[in-house]
């Protein structure tokens, strides 16, 4: 009997937890779903009593889906191309030491930077070689403020990687390249996945950058 109660116990504080954390995405949909009235209503309105579609409807009709598909194909390009130079980066760092024992915590130290530092530098230099305004000029920048990140998240995985399965790999006459993309990035992709959904995340949600770079476009 104590062992059930025991039990039950951890699924309701389980349940409850879930609950805490889940409420504000709840509440997110809810308030896309309300009328303004509702919205600013006190006593708050819990749940939307006549669900109002049209304010999905007015992101299509005003023309803002056009904003959501240039932040898609920035946020998207650049998570590729940071993904695809950052494995290689962090496979070098774990591997063949590059650049000595700190070079990971100089890699991670970049990210410290804020971005209003060197957001009015950057749009003169764009502004002189013509980059404001352009899918290549944002996808450049986002690229490189998310590649600390990915490389120092990678290299957590790829030490996590037996390196007794490489060896055996070059035993049979795998070359190096072989070696990393048929061992270590099939084995690493959960950890790929991840910091993939994490550095689109923050492409997608980087606002200084687009907002001072971009103008009429």
């Amino acid at each position: 009997m104590r062992a059930r109660l025991r039990g039950a116990g951890w699924y309701v504080s389980s349940i409850a937890i879930l609950a805490v954390f889940l409420f504000p995405v709840y509440w997110m949909f809810a308030v896309s779903l309300k009328t303004p009235r509702e919205i600013f209503k006190y006593p708050p309105v819990w749940y939307p009593h006549t669900p109002e579609f049209n304010n999905f409807w007015v992101l299509f009709r005003d023309g803002d889906v056009w904003t959501i598909w240039n932040s898609f194909v920035i946020a998207s390009t650049s998570t590729v191309i940071a993904m695809v130079i950052g494995i290689m980066c962090a496979y070098s760092i774990v591997r063949f030491k590059t650049g000595g024992e700190s070079f990971a915590i100089w890699v991670l130290s970049q990210r410290l930077l804020p971005p209003i530092a060197i957001v009015f530098p950057v749009f003169l230099i764009f502004a002189d070689v013509g980059l404001t305004d352009t899918y290549p000029g944002l996808i450049l920048l986002y690229t490189a403020f998310a590649l600390p990140y990915v490389i120092w998240l990678m290299r957590g995985y790829i030490q996590d990687i037996p390196v007794e399965l490489e060896e055996s790999a070059l035993v049979d006459g795998a070359t190096r390249w072989q070696v990393l993309w048929r061992i270590v990035i099939p084995v690493a992709r959960s950890g790929i996945f991840a910091t993939a959904v994490f550095a689109f995340i923050f492409s997608w949600n980087e606002f200084l950058f687009a907002l001072v770079l971009t103008r009429t476009q």
